[in-house]
């Protein structure tokens, strides 16, 4: 079900001056950047929960459906990026500290940053370039029921990973819809790390790279999805740039 969505359009005349001048226009604006972010939207929307499902499963699959919803959040706001000089920090890169949700990560050092409005037990990041692309990074938090303590609760990465990518194919349909594919999957550090693609019928190949992890803020567990996609056509510039990011997310 489609929802109200803003995205952030910023004044080149207020970033000229380093301002943090901030203009909201509905996706329908006449806006490359709001048109794109539009498309990618309507492709993410893949997932359908099936009433006869059990709520355990309901509740996992509203969990999975984090790495493609990264981008549907009602508004940016930008955000400051905190250097940690006891960090090796690859070159072109800068270190995102997040004090609140307790996590850090490596972006690109011209990447922009966006966040969106918590909601309950939500919350989501976004790292974008600058120019107009269809690539970039996000980290979406989702609170957690008392059954969800560990990453194997949701089952060993091998079941997650299949049962991940399975929701979201729909190739067998007629007319055939979004294929999805499994590249790899493993288990590191608390980690449960996947790679996949998505291509819509006529439409480029869209590579994901995942790393899901779970931490307490003292109350509850939630669950942390890092997600980073490309399409084939930017692979080159962005790809390693975006594997290395989603690789360096850590937990503080």
């Amino acid at each position: 079900m489609a929802s109200s969505v803003w995205c952030l359009y910023i004044s080149p005349c207020l970033k000229k001056k380093g301002g943090g001048g901030l203009l909201h226009f509905p996706l329908n604006s006449n806006t490359k950047r709001v048109q794109r972010l539009q498309m990618q939207l309507q492709n993410q929307e893949l997932m359908k929960e099936d009433d006869g499902h059990a709520t355990s499963t309901r509740r996992r699959q509203f969990i999975l459906q984090a790495p493609l919803i990264a981008l549907s959040f009602p508004q940016l706001i930008m955000s400051t990026a905190i250097a940690v000089a006891e960090i090796d920090v690859p070159q072109d890169f800068r270190v995102y500290t997040d004090e609140v949700n307790k996590f850090k990560i490596f972006i690109p050092q011209d990447w922009q940053v966006g966040a969106g409005e918590p909601n309950n037990f939500k919350s989501i990041t976004a790292f974008y370039p600058e120019e107009e692309a269809n690539s970039n990074v996000s980290v979406a938090i989702t609170g957690l029921g008392p059954d969800f303590t560990r990453m194997e609760s949701f089952g060993k990465v091998d079941a997650f990973a299949d049962t991940l990518v399975s929701g979201l194919d729909r190739s067998w349909q007629r007319p055939p819809g979004v294929a999805a594919k499994l590249i790899d999957c493993k288990a590191s550090n608390g980690f449960y790390y996947i790679e996949y693609t998505l291509q819509n019928p006529g439409e480029s190949r869209r590579h994901l790279f995942s790393a899901i992890g779970m931490a307490s803020n003292g109350w509850y567990n939630r669950l942390y999805t890092v997600t980073g996609q490309f399409v084939e056509e930017e692979a080159e510039k962005y790809g390693s740039r975006i594997e290395k990011a989603v690789s360096s997310f850590r937990f503080i």
